[in-house]
């Protein structure tokens, strides 16, 4: 498991982001959320994380750019992601799942995106 931290654009805005393949699901904050189209949900999702149970009403659908490429993912809406090791606060934790339908891996050693994977185009079979 791996995570790196760097900030990635949704509608213009920077967002601190860890990218965490430890998590399968995505989140995001209230603050991300109110500039992407949300829905609630019928019955809250909960989600252990950081140690605590957190609780989503919401999802998004966030369309970001990471490193100049086009991304498109779906993520739950909770109150508070925590804050990274130096106590800047995330924004949004990308998991497993969105990585892996963009061809993002995570080199942890070097503290760097490896986006050498990315789709440039659809092959469905």
């Amino acid at each position: 498991m791996g995570r790196i931290r760097q900030a990635i654009q949704v509608h213009g805005r920077d967002c601190w982001t860890l990218f965490d393949s430890g998590a399968r699901n995505s989140y995001i904050v209230p603050e991300v959320a109110a500039l992407v189209p949300t829905s609630k949900v019928d019955r809250p999702f909960r989600s252990r994380l950081g140690g605590s149970v957190k609780e989503s009403k919401e999802t998004a659908h966030l369309d970001a750019l990471v490193e100049g490429h086009r991304i498109s993912f779906h993520a739950m809406v909770i109150d508070d992601i925590g804050n990274d090791d130096d106590g800047t606060p995330i924004e949004i934790l990308m998991g497993a799942l969105a990585m892996q339908q963009w061809g993002i891996r995570l080199i942890p050693a070097e503290e760097k995106l490896d986006l050498t994977h990315y789709p440039e185009e659809f092959l469905e079979f």
